[in-house]
């Protein structure tokens, strides 16, 4: 293959790349520089988001005791945490866009830091409340991780890449199901502190986490495999100048497909987010465990991320290799119903061990639903690529305020959390049909091959 004359002037990098310096192999035992350095940096960041989101769902039932919060407070705290993530992923969009995803994720973390430390400090259910919707802004830290993979792989692996590092991020809403109670119990059983003090001083361990992970992304990471986004702006020709952010968002917003990858993004990371909120008191309450067991339980659960997200993007990609694009749309289509099944039959179990055989099989097929969903998102648009995942990630958090509101909230409707589980497993399968609409000039549809008329495929994909 003919050498581009930038690469001419470019150092040679240790993994194969494209004629952008894209990587075209994907290895996450690797650390070399910038490609798979910017993978654990990207993943490392976003787990230290989800540990600090995550973190106070296992301490709930401690939390709740101690400021007398009603089924209602904490059914209102969840749908608060997740609303709070959806305006922050819409704007982290356009924020990587322009800045590049180091610059918009180390901020993040860094802006979001003290609000997970000020955890310690409420007192009342309204603070409880503005403290979840607050620290829900991490999860916007997801976007830039998700950009971060795209602008550094190319096409063939970036299916891989996304689903490793959302997969191993994820893992950290499982790891804080696990720790926190730990946490807990360490200061209150071990160093005897009031039930009270001992919850509040666990607080501390996610907010200097998440300050660590933002320093190390600020001093080792890159943005681009040329560089950062700062020195590589300023090298861009002259019609790159009219992608400004308002050209970037309306180009992104009047995409459909983005739109529907959305919805299907809400009912399947949407789902395990609503899952990870409610699974540890799910446990908890129906099947009379303590505090401990039932955070191991819910932990499984998050730990399946490890190999169920990753194991999506490598789906997508071979499908993608073998049937195109049709291959990735049918591959998302079969996972989220099998899923959606798994989260209707969970509902219906009544004993214990049931119920954990169930929720793991679930949590595969629900978490790899999202690596396959952002399979597909890199191909939406080349020029507004930060806006389509913001959009699709704002989707999965607006799923997870629909669930969580009409259904785990604690409201008038008094519908039972095993009820409400398996009314949202149908949920999913309503909603997974709309993948049926989307289609690409370039590549087709579900139904339907690539169109023969002539069109401009830098809207629509990733590779150049």
């Amino acid at each position: 293959m003919e050498e581009s004359p930038i690469s001419r002037t470019q150092p040679l990098f240790s993994i194969p790349v494209d004629i952008n310096h894209k990587a075209t192999e994907f290895n996450p035992f690797s650390i070399s520089s910038p490609h798979m350095k910017a993978f654990h940096l990207a993943w490392f960041s976003l787990f230290s988001c989800f540990f600090s989101t995550f973190s106070i769902p296992p301490l709930l039932p401690i939390i709740r005791e101690d400021l007398h919060l009603s089924q209602s407070d904490v059914g209102n705290a969840a749908v608060a945490s997740f609303a709070g993530s959806i305006f922050s992923r819409l704007v982290m969009g356009p924020a990587c866009d322009l800045m590049g995803p180091r610059i918009a994720s180390a901020t993040l973390s860094l802006i979001t830091a003290p609000i997970v430390l000020s955890t310690s400090f409420i007192s009342s259910p309204q603070a409880f409340i503005l403290i979840r919707f607050l620290i829900g802004f991490c999860l916007a830290n997801f976007v830039a991780n998700q950009f971060w993979m795209s602008s550094m792989f190319s096409g063939r692996v970036v299916g891989i890449a996304n689903g490793f590092a959302a997969g191993w991020a994820n893992v950290g809403s499982g790891v804080t199901q696990l720790l926190m109670p730990l946490i807990y119990s360490f200061f209150f059983k071990t160093l005897n502190l009031s039930s009270s003090t001992a919850w509040r001083v666990a607080f501390i361990f996610p907010a200097v986490f998440q300050v660590i992970t933002a320093i190390m992304v600020l001093a080792f990471g890159q943005d681009l495999p040329d560089g950062n986004y700062k020195h590589v702006k300023k090298n861009k020709t002259s019609a790159d100048h009219n992608n400004n952010a308002f050209s970037i968002l309306f180009n992104g917003l009047k995409n459909y497909r983005g739109w529907i990858l959305g919805i299907i993004y809400g009912f399947c990371f949407g789902v395990e987010l609503t899952t990870d909120n409610i699974i540890a008191q799910y446990f908890y309450d129906r099947f009379s465990l303590d505090i401990e067991t039932a955070g191991v339980i819910a932990a499984s659960f998050g730990f399946a991320n490890i190999v169920s997200r990753p194991a999506g993007g490598v789906v997508s990609d071979e499908m993608g290799r073998r049937f195109g694009m049709r291959g990735r749309l049918w591959s998302l289509w079969v996972v989220q119903m099998v899923a959606g099944l798994l989260c209707y039959f969970l509902g219906r179990m009544n004993s214990l061990w049931g119920s954990i055989l169930v929720m793991c099989c679930f949590s595969l097929f629900v978490q790899a639903a999202s690596g396959l969903t952002f399979g597909v998102v890199p191909f939406v648009s080349n020029r507004s690529l930060g806006v389509i995942s913001g959009m699709t990630g704002s989707g999965g958090t607006l799923g997870a305020v629909v669930t969580q509101l009409l259904l785990f909230s604690g409201g008038g409707s008094k519908i039972s959390t095993e009820k409400g589980i398996s009314i949202m497993g149908l949920m999913m399968l309503i909603c997974s049909t709309s993948l049926t609409l989307i289609y690409f000039p370039k590549y087709g549809g579900m139904f339907c091959g690539p169109s023969k008329q002539n069109h401009d495929p830098s809207h629509y994909h990733l590779l150049a």
